[in-house]
């Protein structure tokens, strides 16, 4: 008889023992089972409360029926309609999980453990996550005016030695921007055998001459858009990346090739083809962005410009200030974000929304102003 053998635990790497089990955002679930009540206004993840396409909508019923099949793993049609749309080869496109799972692709690429990586403190933290996932090194520069500073990100990356640059126009938290030529100085500025990492997620939101020209011939950055923000499918899942040949080619030795389903991939190819609906969108959000900046004056408090969905409500002090200030707006049922490094986190971060979830932030937020003292 064989003697029972002790339980052990499976053999975790090095790296995963040392790593916190976290998640970049808490998410609005959560929140909802720890209150016990659902939220009234869903205005801090960055969605599109206006939804996408209904012919898109259409489109994905349309394939449930098909769900017993695998999506097509080379998300073909889907890469020749974004080679259409942007007027590039299909062959430099790569589709993927929304720009999440790309992230984390191109880390698995590129990051080896105590490799340094540049990026700026308080950016987008799900890219940090995937870096310290495989092992990398954040470097990071501060922010100029709420804005990311891609001089000083240049010379780090220069002095360190990075293989990954991340910056993202327009920027979430704080939804600031640069312009077209700014940007095509970065991209020119790429030291070496580094790679930028340009997350375009909010472009469509942005004004025009913001994006440089698309240049798949250059080996030095990766650009990044998504469908969750501007064509309001986040739930579906899907992103794609446009870069040189070579590149986009190299995602296919590690991306999940059946991470974007049938559903998704139908969905996105129509909502691409409806920009009259995007164009709606545009407007929705613009309207939406002018109102949170207005209700956020009417309580004494600046509301930053921005060039994306959400708009980062300046609440005039400090970081625990703002947050009583969103505590006080999530316990009356309002959910809201707010930027995790100072000083940009003196704001709160509210989501464009329809009328009716601005017309309940504009009727609590001055009970949560009072709350805070």
């Amino acid at each position: 008889m064989l003697a029972a053998k002790p339980v052990v635990a499976p053999r975790y790497t090095n790296l995963i023992e040392k790593l916190p089990a976290t998640v970049p955002f808490v998410g609005p679930e959560t929140q909802e089972r720890a209150m016990g009540a659902p939220f009234k206004a869903r205005i801090g993840a960055n969605e599109n409360a206006f939804g996408p396409s209904p012919a898109a909508i259409r489109a994905m019923q349309e394939a449930v029926p098909d769900a017993w099949k695998y999506g097509d793993p080379e998300n073909f049609e889907l890469k020749q309609a974004l080679a259409e749309h942007h007027g590039v080869p299909a062959e430099n496109i790569v589709v993927g999980e929304g720009i999440d799972g790309l992230l984390g692709y191109l880390a698995r690429m590129l990051i080896t453990e105590g490799a340094p990586v540049a990026t700026s403190l308080g950016a987008y933290p799900t890219f940090n996550y995937h870096i310290e996932g495989f092992g990398g090194v954040l470097c990071t520069v501060p922010y100029r005016n709420d804005a990311e500073d891609p001089q000083p990100l240049l010379e780090l990356a220069l002095a360190r030695n990075v293989p990954l640059i991340y910056f993202a126009n327009p920027d979430n938290p704080m939804g600031t921007w640069h312009d077209a030529d700014t940007i095509q100085h970065l991209i020119d500025g790429v030291p070496g055998d580094a790679l930028l990492c340009l997350d375009e997620a909010y472009i469509e939101f942005a004004p025009p001459g913001t994006a440089p020209p698309l240049e798949v011939a250059n080996r030095r950055v990766i650009r990044f858009r998504t469908f969750s923000k501007a064509y309001g499918m986040a739930g579906a899942r899907v992103g794609y990346g446009i870069a040189h040949a070579d590149l986009a080619n190299a995602f296919n030795k590690v991306r999940n090739h059946f991470g974007v389903n049938r559903m998704a991939q139908a969905g996105a190819v129509v909502a691409l083809s409806d920009q009259a609906h995007l164009a709606y969108v545009q407007e929705e959000v613009a309207k939406a962005r002018q109102r949170i900046t207005n209700i956020a004056r009417a309580n004494g408090f600046d509301a930053l410009p921005s060039a994306t969905n959400f708009v980062a409500v300046n609440c005039g002090r400090d970081g625990p200030y703002a947050r009583k200030v969103l505590q006080g707006l999530v316990s009356r049922g309002v959910f809201v974000r707010m930027p995790f490094v100072s000083p940009q986190d003196r704001c709160i971060r509210v989501s464009a929304g329809t009328s009716s979830d601005l017309d309940l932030f504009e009727q609590v937020l001055p009970q949560a102003i009072a709350e805070a003292g």
